[in-house]
């Protein structure tokens, strides 16, 4: 079934791909009504975390913020499919970093580097502006789909400019390869994921009780590499900057936790500055801390 359900919507995902971007707006704009008026697609739970997330906003807010993340989410499907065969040219024309000091003065030392983020942003179109205006090679982390068909076709978008991808069941080992390497690396961690409520370091977030992965930090501690804050943020519609921060540079020197902290408040902040831009649909709050 999944090999069917793949090829039967192959071609069509291949023609939306094809499609210049203000037709591929244009769409966006019919899917919208679709998802957010017609189908309501996962309605409740958008509304249930961005109330519990902003108890101090009116109803009239949240509903603003919901609409502005429905238009947000289908724009963002919608360059998803885009990327697919989308050009290095166009690709680096619309995914750019804001200030490139920070990661030129750190491949001038010579110093591998984890970059931690959120599901904030156009968060998977930096690949190309990485892999051909920095010195470093990228590796992003992943949790494979299940359907494995699809599976194969978003990592074959995902490496299309030179990115290599990990899985989180080989970083450990392919990154203390990695470390005794001469390839200067940049390894993205996706920090805003649901990991097991019993394994999990336990923080306030949004006003919420929330179970954050351990592996950033405990990564991180363990090859001592500096932590770089990442952030892709919309300056108009479809054109994006990468914002870069240091968050910590000697994380050996850190104290449990401290880490997890760190990025965790960081991306808090973004959110709470423009919410629509985060991923509300997620189930991020599904459990419940261990007494």
């Amino acid at each position: 079934m999944q090999r069917i359900l793949f090829y039967i919507f192959l071609p069509f995902i291949y023609l939306l791909s094809i499609l210049p971007f203000w037709l591929l707006y244009f769409f966006s704009d019919i899917l919208y009504v679709v998802i957010y008026h017609l189908v309501g697609y996962r309605k409740k739970v958008v509304s249930t975390n961005l109330r519990n997330s902003f108890p101090e906003k009116t109803e009239e807010e949240i509903k603003v913020i919901i609409k502005k993340f429905y238009h947000f989410f289908c724009d963002w499907i919608m360059e998803m499919i885009k990327s697919i065969t989308i050009s290095k040219e166009e690709a680096l024309k619309r995914c750019k970093i804001k200030d490139h000091t920070l990661l030129n003065e750190l491949s001038k030392e010579n110093k591998k580097i984890i970059f931690v983020m959120g599901h904030y942003g156009s968060f998977e179109l930096g690949g190309a502006e990485m892999a051909f205006n920095t010195n470093y090679q990228l590796y992003v982390l992943y949790k494979p789909l299940s359907n494995k068909y699809f599976n194969a076709l978003i990592n074959k978008k995902r490496t299309r400019f030179g990115v290599k991808i990990l899985s989180m069941k080989e970083s450990l080992r392919k990154m203390l390869l990695l470390k005794e390497s001469n390839e200067l690396s940049a390894t993205v961690f996706i920090a805003d994921q649901t990991p097991s409520p019993n394994n999990a370091y336990w923080t306030t977030f949004l006003n919420q009780e929330t179970p954050i992965f351990w592996g950033t930090e405990l990564m991180a501690k363990k090859l001592n590499y500096p932590i770089i804050y990442v952030c892709v943020k919309p300056y108009k519609r479809g054109f994006y900057y990468i914002e870069t921060e240091m968050l910590c540079l000697n994380p050996s020197t850190t104290q449990k936790g401290e880490i997890s902290e760190l990025h965790t408040k960081r991306l808090e902040q973004d959110i709470m500055s423009q919410p629509e831009f985060w991923l509300w649909s997620h189930k991020r709050w599904k459990h419940k801390k261990p007494s």
